[in-house]
């Protein structure tokens, strides 16, 4: 908007300054000299004036070679002089004319006299206004860049719009009703929480329970990243922590949410040389506000964070951030819940289970499964359906999880028989191990980076695993390198991304879990360091003997495991076949038609396919016959 202002005004200087020039440029530029008495009546006597003009009271006239002259005549004898002047051009024949007096108004006189002072003060304005501008600006680079929240009945965020977290919501219960009756706790002693960090993996909902805190208590909600206080310049950031809880502190009660705190609490002395950068001066303003005021003055701090591991120990330490609360990944239940409040303003299919989705979708944070529920309409909108169907929704957790669907990538045969024998290998192993996950799907259309894939959905909820899950795991991620090792005679480079895993999980079981067999039951991990200068005083503490001896229990864990999965796909040679057979024929099949391959053979499946072929090549001319009609 200012913006805007500023070209409107640059505008209209540049009209003004071209009215006033074509003013001037129309108004006569007549050169006139001034003669004295005498000179006139001698130039009279000479015959070298042309006529005498009488105007208002001013004498004039023109000489010979049409230049204008007028009469130069003392004030105090003006009408004896004239009167002179006269009854000489009367005796020399010069001929006397009268003109009539102007009849331009005061207005068109003063018009260019006004355009010019108008333009003068318009340049003066936006120059006074341009430096007041920069002036606040400079003045204002210190202020808390906060958005307050003041909470609306009408679209407040409650718990009850939250779903899951429910022991969550639990613990922040107590911060509500402190909010609404600090007088109960304060009777007892008790001493609320002055900081709450909400720990948890991106897309769980820690900004939107926070939200929900600030909603139930009815009071005013402060947010700000992390990232919003930190600037090139020095001081500026813990000139905006102070501003912030000094406009928390007018509101109280209420709530500051700092989100990704991470950006500006990270751990101390992370330069070399242990440089105070302007980081390090915003986390030390912000200790000492969050000492400053009492737990009694009802400012709750509520802090958001995935990387509490990096967080400095002073921001944690008691009487700062006092409490901490892990949002985790929903479980079956939850997912339930969440998919239910994502769908109120969406018009739900009566085929819907969402039972069915949430078990179809472990892993799933509300974020994720939020954006599935919108994928979902996204897809009915383009297909111009009235309704979320189930199909579109579980077509919307594939694009999620794996991508989207390229069809119309080109794969020549070869490609496509190799694609096809490499998934086949994933899901025969994972068919023939006990207690590993069911096939839920196998395609060999391309989907987001992958050739194909081999989708297995758990049966239940999963917090911990063993070894021999772990196993098992790695024999299925092996099982498309060795199918193709079996089948082709050859190894393609399909299987990259499969060994990538592989690596991970192997070394995480020997040094993270202690899962290898010639090694004491200890952790051999280091955690991940982002300090500089505490990398290159801090010693490694393994040994090069032990190193050696953690490389050699993670090939044995992969060599191993690759032993099996090729002594399982060469018992299961024909089923393999089979398998690989039906990806070329159909591209995708489900867990049903899978399980119905593995049993029965390809046949049985392309006797089922082309049944199901011919039902639905009949249904749709009837529709279309009926919609005619």
């Amino acid at each position: 908007m200012k913006g805007l202002q500023r070209n409107v005004f640059f505008y209209m200087l540049i009209v003004v300054v071209i009215i006033f020039a074509f003013v001037n440029s129309m108004s006569p530029k007549e050169q006139k000299i001034e003669l004295n008495f005498s000179d006139v009546l001698q130039r009279m006597e000479n015959g070298s004036v042309k006529e005498v003009t009488v105007k208002e009271r001013v004498v004039g006239g023109l000489l010979n070679d049409d230049t204008p002259f007028t009469v130069y005549v003392p004030e105090l004898f003006d009408q004896a002089y004239g009167e002179r002047i006269l009854a000489a051009a009367e005796e020399f024949g010069v001929p006397i004319t009268t003109a009539p007096p102007d009849t331009e108004s005061l207005f068109a006189s003063l018009l260019p006299t006004l355009l010019m002072i108008g333009g003068l003060g318009l340049f003066w304005y936006l120059f006074m206004n341009n430096a007041q501008g920069g002036t606040n600006k400079a003045m204002s680079f210190g202020k808390s860049k906060a958005k307050v929240h003041k909470q609306d009945p009408s679209n407040r965020v409650t718990f009850a719009e939250v779903a899951g977290l429910k022991e969550e919501k639990e613990e922040l219960q107590e911060v509500v009703d402190f909010l609404k009756a600090p007088q109960k706790y304060q009777a007892l002693g008790a001493r609320i929480p002055k900081g709450i960090l909400m720990v948890g993996l991106p897309g769980t909902g820690k900004t939107y329970l926070s939200k929900a805190v600030a909603g139930e208590a009815g009071v005013p909600f402060y947010s700000i990243s992390g990232s919003d206080f930190v600037e090139m310049f020095v001081g500026v950031g813990a000139s905006r922590v102070r501003d912030l809880f000094n406009n928390a502190k007018k509101d109280a009660p209420c709530i500051v949410f700092i989100d990704e705190i991470d950006a500006v609490g990270r751990r101390r002395g992370a330069g070399l040389g242990g440089g105070n950068d302007e980081r390090e001066q915003t986390l030390n303003q912000l200790l000492v506000e969050m000492d400053g005021f009492s737990e009694h003055q009802g400012i709750i701090v509520i802090a958001a964070t995935n990387r509490p591991d990096i967080l400095d120990p002073a921001l944690l330490r008691p009487g700062r951030f006092d409490r901490q609360i892990h949002v985790g990944v929903p479980d079956v239940q939850e997912r339930e819940a969440i998919l239910k409040v994502h769908s109120r303003n969406k018009p739900i299919d009566s085929d819907v289970s969402f039972e069915v989705i949430a078990k179809r979708t472990p892993g799933f944070t509300p974020a994720d499964l939020e954006n599935m529920i919108n994928e979902a309409a996204l897809i009915a909108a383009r297909k111009n359906m009235k309704t979320v169907t189930m199909e579109l929704i579980e077509e919307a957790t594939t694009k999620v999880m794996m991508g989207v669907e390229k069809k119309s990538k080109i794969v020549t045969p070869k490609e496509q028989r190799i694609v096809s024998v490499h998934e086949a290998g994933h899901a025969v192993v994972a068919y023939a191990l006990p207690g590993a996950d069911p096939v839920h799907q196998v395609t060999i259309i391309p989907r987001g980076g992958a050739g194909g894939y081999t989708m297995r959905l758990p049966t239940d909820e999963r917090n911990y695993m063993t070894k021999n899950q772990m196993l098992n795991e790695l024999k299925i991620m092996l099982g498309g390198r060795a199918a193709e090792k079996i089948i082709l005679k050859d190894v393609s480079t399909g299987a990259s991304g499969d060994l990538k895993s592989v690596s991970g999980l192997a070394r995480n079981m020997v040094v993270k879990y202690a899962m290898g067999e010639n090694l004491s039951q200890m952790a051999y991990s280091e955690e991940d360091n982002v300090f500089i200068a505490k990398d290159l005083t801090t010693k490694r503490d393994l040994s090069e003997q032990v190193i050696a001896e953690i490389d050699r229990e993670i090939r044995s864990l992969v060599d191993t495991a690759y032993d099996e999965t090729l002594a399982i796909l060469e018992s299961r040679i024909d089923q393999l076949e089979d398998v690989a057979k039906a990806l070329v024929e159909f591209e995708t099949i489900n867990g049903e038609e899978f399980t119905l391959v593995m049993e029965e053979g390809f046949d049985a499946l392309y006797k089922l396919k082309n049944n199901i072929q011919d039902e639905t090549q009949t249904e749709p001319a009837a529709e279309v016959v009926s919609q005619e009609g």
